[in-house]
């Protein structure tokens, strides 16, 4: 399964927020594992990084990146992207932008603790609870 990880999943287990950092650790581990194939939007990688240094310091920032970097398919954010996006009916353009590129690297679903923010979604989109317990109920 391949699943494209919102930001605010990366920044619950890079952050270590509570109470979410628990089930952001199993989904990473599945990633880790070969269990999922994980992807994160490029506009993630910035927010994610920016956020983790504001945090935790630059250099800290920079080696937890280089690590999402190792285990994670960059989803492309692309001029097709972008416009899409304005079109997509999404009330939230960065929420609009994260679904079009998810869809363009052609992932199975989206993992975020935002569910309502994604309502024109035309991809299945998972709470992390609910993503782990489809995964524990597959057979592949």
């Amino acid at each position: 399964m391949k699943v494209l990880f919102d930001t605010d999943i990366l920044l619950d287990i890079l952050l270590e927020r509570e109470p979410h950092v628990e089930v952001a650790a199993k989904l990473f581990s599945l990633v880790d594992n070969g269990r999922v194939k994980g992807s994160v939007c490029a506009t993630a990688v910035t927010t994610t990084y920016y956020m983790t240094a504001k945090g935790l310091g630059s250099k800290r920032a920079h080696d937890q990146v280089r690590t999402l970097l190792s285990m994670f398919d960059v989803a492309t954010v692309d001029d097709g992207v972008l416009q899409r996006a304005l079109d997509s009916g999404f009330r939230d353009y960065e929420d609009a932008v994260t679904h079009e590129a998810a869809r363009a690297a052609d992932v199975s679903a989206i993992v975020t603790r935002n569910t309502r923010d994604f309502t024109k979604a035309t991809i299945p989109i998972f709470e992390p609870h609910e993503l782990l317990a489809t995964i524990a109920s597959r057979k592949d």
